[in-house]
């Protein structure tokens, strides 16, 4: 079976197809989703604008990524359930879209570095780390971030 047979077999199945037919549930998830972005997009530009040295300097970027990450997991996990329900109601649409692609695979790359990378920041003591690391991570985290939500906008609501 190939990748785009089970993403029409993921799209039709029954209850997707419930799914698509309720004039309200697809929105309703979709603006669950939304929310989902919007504590990460706060989650993410709190701690990496601090990063890059704009914006409540009054913190140490080791006690704002303490206070931003409940937030920033929160955020992923919203989208990571609701995310599926939203690809599985078009999927063979996204198939044949790059900015699906491109969203998934940079979503991936940003998600193992948020869980990674910034984890380690959080929980060090060393503020040696956090300086040396500093800019090249608010960067690479924002620019990833970016593309994921620029990817999602693309690829629009059906």
């Amino acid at each position: 079976m190939s990748l785009l047979e089970i993403f029409y077999a993921v799209e039709y199945s029954p209850l997707l197809i419930a799914m698509r037919s309720s004039p309200w549930l697809f929105p309703v998830i979709a603006t669950i989703h939304l929310f989902g972005l919007a504590m990460i997009g706060g989650a993410v530009l709190a701690f990496d604008l601090r990063l890059l040295g704009t914006g409540l300097k009054n913190q140490s970027p080791r006690e704002l990524a303490r206070q931003t990450y409940p937030l920033l997991l929160t955020g992923i996990a919203v989208m990571l359930v609701t995310g599926p329900f939203l690809f599985m109601c078009f999927a063979t649409k996204y198939y044949y879209l790059a900015a699906f692609w491109i969203k998934l695979a940079a979503f991936i790359v940003v998600l193992s570095l948020t869980l990674a990378v910034r984890r380690r920041l959080k929980d060090t003591d060393d503020d040696r780390l956090v300086l040396a690391w500093r800019k090249p991570l608010a960067t690479t985290s924002l620019l990833l971030w970016f593309t994921v939500a620029l990817g999602g906008r693309l690829i629009g609501f059906p």
